[in-house]
Parts: structure tokens; C-alpha cells; sequence
């Protein structure tokens, strides 16, 4: 931020030596404050000009030297430290030049260093997705920065609720972002901060006071009605049925494209039971998937078998291009439901099995959920379900309702 900023050498009153010198004292001025300290030097009042601020006569150059030489200190520092923190006082300048500040860790070289480290664990205990939410987070904050201050990083110590509330603001009106997705964001930030404050980088938690706060949204799913549109639809293109055949082994096995495009041979084998199951680790987490195959997956694998190279038993492209195909197909079944493949993973965790009664802990494990809150999630009721359970009720009150049509005559 743009702010005034003076350097003046003076005389201290009342501060004369048996010689008869007196301290030559620095007085920094930013925006009217002023802060001041002594420069260890000392003149006779005789060889110095008030007007100036430098020493006169025999002995002036030797003086005059080392003045400008603290002068163009205190400017570096000054400029310094405008563009790294995020306000800039004369205190905290005139501290620096006496060597009485800390090592100055900043934000975006903490994140930076985090996302090097996700980056070298991609494929070990971190997902390719998880770097690049990193990065995009880390991109924000630095465009924040420079937009907000004109600078281009800043002091971890400088970040408190203001910048945190400031941050949001800006996501939410700059970069467009909805409520969730900035609270992603925060999210990613907030561990950022964590880490300083662990590392004693930072004192205190400039977060104690902000709520991340995250909007419950219904997730959409498809019903069986339209998993059958899409089924009896006539495609005449090869591309768009094997888009539909990944669509549709997606919503009876819940496997996320990630792990679908990861899928081989040795991941199909017979279990305990005799029958085929698909046995994988998600990318993602990391945990075990283990769902038994239905039929209609078990015929989409067959329908490929041995006709890919490189090991795949499925025809994946690219998700873009996926979800890019996903939606012709919906216009083609007259589906106005934003045809993505994550869907078919939420359908089937509703339509496909929690609809159809199975309990809610067989359906966590199957989609490798840790914590099965993130399951319930889905656990919606449907009409369907609704329609199914309350079936035959009306016959268990029989009595009852025998006894109104008597009081009702």
C-alpha cells in the first residue's frame, strides 16, 4: 500500500556530553507516525545545520558518510518490507535496522514448499487432484495479494482475520467462485496456516475466529427409469457407446472415473463367495474398494474382453471428453440432469443400493468412504422407497379404520 515515508537526522535535546557533543538522533516518519533512535553518533552543536540535518566544518564528511549510509538502509528496508508485508510502520522499520526482528517466513514460500512435497508423494500417499487443488489455492492467494496489497508475497506473521475475511471476499466477487467452492479453498488455506503454526512459524491461529462454512447440496443421481432411457437408447456412433458402457458400469459398481481408468485384469478376480469382484484401491485415498460385480457390469466387461491394449478392460478417454459425450447422450434421452460420470457414482449409491435396501455401512465400504458421514450424504429417501415401504400398511389398521366408517355414518 502506497504510504509517506521520511528519514530526518536531528540533535537530542538535553542529552550534551562534558565535551560538549551532543546525540545525533534518526527520526523516521511514515503516514504522521514517527519513531526514532539514536545513530551512536554525537556532534558539537556548533558543526551541525538544523536546517539540513548534516554536519558542518572540518570533521562534517566522515559523518555526513555514515548518515547517508543509514538513511539508504532504512529506504531499503522500507521498500523491503512494503513489498513483502502487509502494512509497513515506522517502528517495525526502525526494529529491522537494529537488528531486533525475526526471520521472516512468508506465505507463498510455505505453499510452495507444501505443494512440492504433495507433488513428490503423487502416487504414494497423495492423488494427482489433491496437488492440483493445492495449486490453484495457492495461485488465488498470490493474485489476491497482488491485488489487494501490490505486492508480491507477504509475512506469515501479517496474516490475521482480516486478510482471511478479505481473502473470501475475493473469491467469492473477483474470481466468481460460488459458496462452496470458495470454502474448499479455505479449507486448503486454512492447513497452509496450520503448518506454520505447528512449526511455530506463526503465533496463535489467525482461523480461532472464521467458520469455514459449507452449503449442504443434494447430489444429483439418476432413477432407474432414466438408467433405462439410456440403455434402450439406439446409438448408431461408437464413440458415444462406450461413453454410455462407462457410464453405466459406473452406476452398478460406484467406482469413480479415476479408478475406472485404472482398472485391469488382475483388478477382476473370484472371491470367497465364487463369484467375480472387483478389488482396487481408490486413487484418491487410498483405501480398499472391494464391490462384487452385478450382471449387467459383468456384461459390459465381456463385451471388451481381450479387444484393448495395454491391459485395459474398459475404453476410457479422457474425463473432459467424457463428460463431454455424457451430455449428448442426455439430450438424446430427453434427461435434463447434468450428465457428468461422478454422477453415475452417486446413482449408484442411491439408486442402485441404498434405494434398493442395502445398509448403509455395505454401501460406505464399497465406495471406500472413511468415514461413513460422507455416505450419508446420499442417504436420501425416494418416492420409490417410500411407495415400496408403506405398502400394505393401510391393511395393518384394518380395525381402526373399520371403526371411524362406523362413526363417519
Amino acid at each position: 500500500m502506497k504510504s509517506t515515508f521520511k528519514v530526518l537526522f536531528y540533535l537530542k535535546k538535553g542529552s550534551e556530553k562534558r565535551n560538549g557533543e551532543v546525540t545525533i538522533m534518526a527520526r523516521i516518519t511514515i503516514d504522521g507516525k514517527i519513531c526514532q533512535f539514536s545513530t551512536k553518533q554525537s556532534i558539537h552543536p556548533a558543526n551541525w545545520s538544523v536546517k539540513a540535518g548534516k554536519a558542518t566544518g572540518k570533521s562534517a564528511a566522515q559523518i555526513n558518510k555514515l548518515l547517508d549510509d543509514i538513511k539508504a538502509s532504512l529506504n531499503q528496508i522500507y521498500y523491503e518490507q512494503q513489498r513483502r508485508d502487509n502494512y509497513v510502520t515506522a517502528e517495525k522499520v526502525k526494529n529491522e535496522f537494529l537488528g531486533h526482528t525475526e526471520n521472516h517466513e512468508t506465505l507463498l514460500d510455505l505453499f510452495e514448499k507444501h505443494n512440492n512435497d504433495v507433488k513428490a508423494l503423487i502416487g504414494i500417499s497423495k492423488s494427482a487432484s489433491t496437488y492440483q487443488k493445492y495449486e490453484v489455492t495457492r495461485k488465488h492467494i498470490e493474485n489476491f495479494i497482488q491485488y489487494k496489497y501490490r505486492i508480491s508475497d507477504i509475512a506469515l506473521k501479517e496474516i490475521n482475520l482480516m486478510f482471511i475475511t478479505d481473502f473470501e471476499v475475493y473469491l467469492k466477487t473477483i474470481c466468481k467462485c460460488n459458496s462452496n467452492t470458495t470454502a474448499k479453498f479455505m479449507q486448503f488455506f486454512k492447513r497452509i496456516i496450520l503448518i506454520a503454526r505447528n512449526n511455530g512459524m506463526i503465533i496463535g491461529d489467525p482461523f480461532a475466529n472464521y467458520k469455514i462454512r459449507l452449503q449442504k447440496v443434494d447430489r444429483g443421481y439418476l432413477t432407474e427409469d432414466e438408467i433405462k432411457k439410456i440403455l434402450e437408447l439406439d446409438l448408431v456412433s461408437d464413440r458415444l457407446e462406450h461413453v454410455r458402457d462407462l457410464f453405466i458400469f459406473s452406476c452398478f459398481c460406484g467406482l469413480a472415473y479415476i479408478d475406472v481408468a485404472g482398472l485391469r485384469k488382475e483388478h477382476i478376480r473370484k472371491s470367497f463367495d465364487g463369484n467375480l469382484w472387483i478389488m482396487t484401491k481408490r486413487v484418491k485415498t487410498g483405501v480398499d474398494v472391494n464391490v462384487p460385480l452385478l450382471d449387467i457390469p459383468k456384461m459390459i466387461l465381456d463385451k471388451y474382453k481381450d479387444q484393448l491394449p495395454n491391459g485395459k478392460i474398459l475404453p476410457v478417454i479422457s474425463n473432459q471428453k467424457l463428460n463431454s459425450y455424457l451430455k449428448e447422450i442426455a439430450d438424446l434421452c430427453g434427461i435434463k440432469k447434468n450428465l457428468t460420470f461422478h454422477l453415475a457414482r452417486h446413482t449408484f449409491a442411491t439408486t442402485t443400493t441404498l434405494g434398493k435396501g442395502v445398509p448403509i455401512e455395505t454401501v460406505s465400504k464399497m465406495l471406500g468412504h472413511t468415514n461413513i458421514e460422507t455416505t450419508q450424504i446420499y442417504a436420501r429417501i425416494t418416492n420409490n422407497k417410500i411407495s415400496s415401504d408403506m405398502k400394505g400398511l393401510s391393511e395393518q389398521f384394518s380395525g381402526i379404520e373399520n371403526i371411524y366408517r362406523k362413526t363417519a355414518q
